[in-house]
């Protein structure tokens, strides 16, 4: 079973990066079988179509905007992460629905998709993210942990 847990956003917005900077925190903290590739996305596009055409499962880590307050943590699974996005959820959740829709299309898709998303504060020029943002993103990272888990993965702390 191989498993990628994408971080995308482009970490020059402020808190349009924290799909990137929760990714790079879970993988400085936690370890996790070869079966799993941990990988910075960044603003995504269609050159990221090979990477997760040969993953059985994709764990995407993002910005969402859901119209709920700054901060809001979100998680989609399956038939909830929309193929095709009538609304954007994401800065570059266009991309993103294109890859899945072009993986479709050749039989590629991942068997499954996860979503993981919080709502993003600030969206200005910076590289911080927002102080309510960054202090979202622990548990953005066990909301990581948690769909790792529900796929049969058990990550382990690089803790001491």
């Amino acid at each position: 079973m191989s498993i990628l847990v994408l971080g995308l956003g482009n970490i020059l917005l402020m808190d349009e990066g924290l799909g990137v900077r929760a990714m790079e925190q879970f993988d400085a903290g936690w370890s996790v079988p070869e079966s799993v590739s941990v990988v910075d996305g960044g603003t995504c596009g269609m050159d990221m179509l090979d990477l997760i055409a040969s993953h059985r499962h994709l764990i995407a880590v993002d910005a969402v905007k859901t119209g709920a307050p700054a901060g809001t943590l979100v998680t989609l699974r399956g038939d909830d992460v929309p193929a095709y996005f009538k609304g954007k959820l994401s800065p570059h959740q266009l991309g993103l629905c294109d890859l899945l829709a072009s993986l479709r299309l050749q039989g590629e898709a991942p068997d499954s998709v996860t979503l993981i998303g919080c709502v993003p504060l600030a969206l200005g020029t910076g590289l911080m993210l927002s102080p309510e943002i960054e202090a979202r993103l622990p548990a953005m990272v066990q909301a990581i942990i948690a769909a790792l888990r529900d796929l049969g993965v058990e990550p382990q702390s690089r803790a001491l």
